[in-house]
């Protein structure tokens, strides 16, 4: 946990998911202390918070995937996806890790696979994520590959999965 210069708790405020200038994935953790009103912003890489956040968060995009829910499967979700943040002990729930929540977390990236993904722009990428996944599940395969993104592209945009 962090601690403020005047001897109080830094709490944490949000969590917004960035992409470094490589490409990397990387969370940016407000912080702020409750008895001087003093604010801290640290960027650190994804995945690595432990001390940073003091309690179960969602990232602003996924709190705003949350609140796009329908009213009627909002509580639904937030209970199936804090219960596997939980479990997995994660502090903070990302808008990849709703996919994963839902879809039982069974489906691996090929590295490959994973690496393609990243060139996907980022307002299609969830999206991509989701159906590649998807289609995965349906078709009994543990793996998403370079093939099976290849064959989705296709399927959905008309375009040979053939390279020329």
């Amino acid at each position: 946990m962090l601690v403020c210069g005047c001897g109080g708790w830094m709490h944490t405020e949000g969590v917004e998911e960035r992409l470094a200038e490589d490409g990397q994935p990387t969370w940016f953790v407000r912080t702020e202390c409750r008895p001087c009103r003093w604010l801290v912003g640290i960027e650190v890489s994804a995945g690595q918070v432990d001390g940073l956040v003091d309690r179960l968060m969602w990232s602003d995009d996924a709190k705003h995937r949350l609140d796009r829910t329908p009213p009627y499967a909002a509580p639904f979700l937030r209970e199936l996806v804090e219960g596997f943040a939980k479990a997995r002990q994660q502090r903070v729930i990302t808008y990849d890790l709703i996919d994963q929540a839902q879809t039982g977390d069974v489906v691996a990236w090929d590295p490959d696979a994973e690496q393609r993904l990243a060139n996907v722009p980022a307002p299609v990428r969830a999206m991509a994520r989701v159906e590649l996944e998807r289609t995965a599940v349906d078709r009994g395969a543990r793996v998403v590959t370079v093939a099976l993104m290849e064959e989705v592209k296709a399927r959905y945009f008309g375009m040979a999965a053939q390279k020329q």
